[in-house]
Parts: structure tokens; C-alpha cells; sequence
């Protein structure tokens, strides 16, 4: 079974809101989301992380408001962002769950710069902690 926990980061008016608990057996599919208010998401990008219990931060992908997405290698073959423009709600899809994927889930924003690298963090995270 999978629990998830959600926790959510505020950063004065600006808000990412993670997706309540809930249970999930192994073979199963999550949709996790990132409602993002009070910021245009055009100038930055969403990330997407997991920590397993005692181990380092793995950096999972990011998507830039649905029109650019990168995925690590790992995380590729059954883990899908996506974003729903209407609502401004990014999603982290899981299909195919393992024990494997037991682990505390991070959305965090990321501010891009006027060329398009990585300028610095925000102090937005939340996060949801998935268990079988």
C-alpha cells in the first residue's frame, strides 16, 4: 500500500499546493499535482525530486509551463509530467509503482533566467511521502 502525505510551501502570496493522501498498491498508477497561484508560471520551471528513507535527494525532472520538459534517465521510462494550462496544476504521473518508488515526493519552483538557465531556488517545496 502507498500513503501520501502532503505538506505545502508558501512563499508570501505565492503558493504551490501538492495533491492530498492517499493509498496506492504496487502495479497501481498516481497522478500527483502541483497547483501553482499568485505567480505567472511562463519564467519558471517546476521540479520535481524524491528522497527515499536515509537516502539523498534524487532529482526526478522539471517542466517549464507544459512547453519544455526534462526527465533524468531514471525516472524516464514511468514517470510523466505534465500541465494542465487552465488551471495551472502540474502533474507528476506514476504508472507502474514498486516498492521501489517508496519514497518522500518535492515539487519546487525555479526561477529561469533572461537566458534561459537556472537563476536560483525559491523557497517553495512541497512534498508528499509515498509508502507500499
Amino acid at each position: 500500500m502507498i500513503t501520501i502525505y502532503c505538506l505545502t510551501g508558501v512563499f508570501g502570496e505565492i503558493r504551490l499546493n501538492q495533491s492530498p493522501s492517499e493509498m496506492k498498491r504496487p502495479g497501481e498508477t498516481v497522478k500527483m499535482s502541483c497547483a501553482i497561484s499568485e505567480f505567472d508560471m511562463s519564467g519558471y520551471y517546476i521540479h520535481w525530486s524524491r528522497q527515499k528513507a536515509g537516502k539523498a535527494l534524487e532529482w526526478i525532472g522539471r517542466m517549464r509551463a507544459g512547453s519544455h520538459t526534462e526527465y533524468s534517465q531514471t525516472f524516464k521510462s514511468h514517470f510523466i509530467l505534465s500541465y494542465d494550462l487552465s488551471s495551472s496544476i502540474e502533474y507528476l504521473n506514476m504508472k507502474n509503482l514498486t516498492a521501489e518508488d517508496s519514497a518522500v515526493y518535492f515539487c519546487a519552483r525555479w526561477e529561469v533566467g533572461i537566458d534561459g538557465t537556472l537563476k536560483h531556488p525559491h523557497n517553495l517545496i512541497n512534498r508528499s511521502l509515498y509508502h507500499f
